[in-house]
């Protein structure tokens, strides 16, 4: 929503399939070890070959190999986060993200929190599971992002000073949380 109102490129899914692509991994192989690593790519760049191919057409030092490591599917995710970055006018969704850009001055981290109850109850929705499946992954999702921010950036994810908004969605709605980083990022980000 956040990308949509401000005319930007939102990177999302499609970021699977580039750092794929670039260590010589299907897709599935790259999520399967993001998440055991810290699923750094839930959700990361699914219309972002569609909107702007451009942003991944430059190169790695990476080359595929028949059994890249961890660490070099973390490297790649970061040269693609940095890639979308510099490209400018993008919304990058990870965790990651925040930790690696957080040296520039035309990055706006933002956080979404809610209460673990509310969460729950969100991806029962969402994910058209009972509450017992619903925390299950709402749990294995957090201590998946607190682990890859912990390794590989030695951050606590749930440190509000690693951000420069922490929206509570409870609190307000998606759309006046939407509004809130909008009007942030249009006087930060320009």
């Amino acid at each position: 929503m956040v990308a949509e109102k401000l005319g930007w490129t939102i990177v999302d899914n499609e970021f699977v399939d580039r750092v794929a692509e670039r260590v010589g991994l299907s897709p599935e192989e790259v999520a399967q070890r993001e998440e055991r690593v810290a699923s750094l790519i839930e959700r990361l760049a699914n219309t972002l070959a569609v909107s702007s191919p451009e942003l991944f057409l430059a190169t790695s030092d990476i080359s595929p190999k028949s059994n890249p490591s961890s660490d070099d599917i973390v490297r790649m995710t970061e040269a693609v986060i940095q890639e979308a970055a510099d490209h400018g006018n993008v919304v990058l969704v990870g965790r990651g993200s925040q930790a690696r850009l957080d040296q520039r001055d035309d990055a706006l981290h933002v956080r979404i929190v809610a209460p673990h109850d509310d969460r729950v109850r969100s991806a029962c929705k969402r994910l058209n599971v009972d509450a017992k499946e619903a925390e299950r992954i709402v749990d294995a999702r957090d201590h998946a992002r607190k682990d890859y921010v912990r390794t590989h950036y030695q951050r606590d994810w749930n440190d509000a000073a690693n951000y420069h908004i922490v929206v509570n969605s409870t609190l307000v709605t998606y759309e006046g949380a939407v509004d809130l980083i909008v009007d942030v990022a249009k006087k930060v980000c320009w």
